[in-house]
């Protein structure tokens, strides 16, 4: 029999925000079982609405942090159709545009390396094709009013950069390319960090490259395709940070610059727990396969419903060893039968009353 204690644990784990090492544990089982269950991360063929779902999400969200103002359905209808929709400035479209070509060339790489693959997590030539293809349309419409010739997209910037908030200055412009070599080595260190450590090595990771600052500009977009190359090549799904996180995420960003790395990794982990439940998992699961409540949430059903539900023993699930509840879309379906059923019994006894 349980213990009061083991069932107050129990109880915590199922509502409330979980603390980040649970987290942590929560992405370290949920991708062995990507990994071990369901195949991997699909490839481009196989799923390639998914793919273009979280490639238009973070398109309108990566850039959006950068104060881009085009709504979703702007950038939807900009990558779907070609054509600009409503009365933006120029500038705005060719930022989501090449954003947009620089994701779909990472996934795309990441999923399933080409002629360019080698040993190292990330090399010198993608990063610098990564923000060529990021920075190029908006710089042939309104290129960096201080560049010179050799600053264009994909050369590394050759101007100061003014000291961020909470003083910390990136390097001198003639350290750039150095101080780049010694990150691209550091990337080494995701191949083989525990898995419960990895959020925090890739937040050092990330915060380091914006602490290089090495292209005049474009570098937020850049750092964060970089890091989702890294993810995907791990087997991850990637991370999409949304514009309402924005706030947090900067002061994540602040607290990494002075050593802590913990608020950003957690918001890493968050952020890859998402599009796993939101995107990867729906396309590779089959109706039969038991997978987290949160892949099976729907508007009609919300995740606490189903959380509820499986508590009580009206849905059939399973508690996982991370303490959340697994189940599938045949059990679910089987719940909203018997609810449907349920509801016109309670019905019948009142008109008969």
């Amino acid at each position: 029999m349980a213990t009061p204690s083991a069932n107050k644990k129990a109880a915590r784990q199922g509502r409330g925000r979980p603390t980040r090492s649970d987290v942590y544990e929560r992405l370290r089982i949920q991708i062995g079982e990507l990994s071990e269950r369901l195949g991997g991360l699909p490839s481009p063929e196989e799923a390639q609405d998914i793919w273009r779902g979280i490639w238009l999400e973070e398109a309108h969200h990566s850039t959006a942090l950068e104060g881009n103002t085009l709504v979703l359905k702007q950038v939807e209808q900009l990558l779907a159709e070609g054509r600009a929709v409503g009365n933006k400035e120029l500038r705005e479209y060719m930022e989501v545009r090449g954003y947009a070509n620089a994701a779909d060339w990472v996934y795309m790489q990441g999923v399933r390396p080409g002629s360019w693959s080698t040993d190292e997590p990330v090399t010198l030539t993608e990063l610098r094709n990564i923000h060529r293809l990021a920075m190029n349309p908006v710089w042939d419409v309104e290129p960096h009013p201080q560049a010179t010739d050799e600053e264009a997209p994909g050369s590394f910037r050759q101007h100061e950069i003014q000291p961020f908030p909470e003083g910390m200055q990136a390097p001198s412009w003639p350290e750039v390319p150095a101080a780049v070599r010694t990150w691209l080595d550091q990337t080494r260190e995701v191949v083989d960090a525990d898995q419960a450590a990895l959020p925090e090595v890739l937040a050092e990771l990330h915060a380091a490259f914006e602490q290089i600052h090495p292209f005049l500009d474009g570098n937020g977009r850049t750092g964060r395709l970089v890091l989702n190359l890294l993810l995907v090549r791990l087997g991850y799904p990637p991370a999409i940070i949304y514009k309402g996180d924005r706030d947090r995420y900067l002061r994540a960003l602040r607290r990494a610059d002075q050593g802590d790395c913990g608020q950003l990794g957690e918001l890493l982990a968050r952020a890859i727990l998402n599009n796993l439940y939101k995107f990867i998992v729906p396309a590779v699961a089959g109706p039969a396969r038991v997978v987290p409540l949160p892949v099976l949430a729907t508007a009609e059903l919300s995740l606490n419903a189903l959380r509820s539900a499986a508590g009580r023993g009206r849905l059939k699930a399973q508690r996982a060893p991370d303490g959340t509840w697994r189940s599938s879309k045949v059990w679910v379906e089987e719940y909203l039968g018997s609810r449907d059923r349920r509801g016109r019994g309670h019905v019948g006894e009142r008109r008969g009353e």
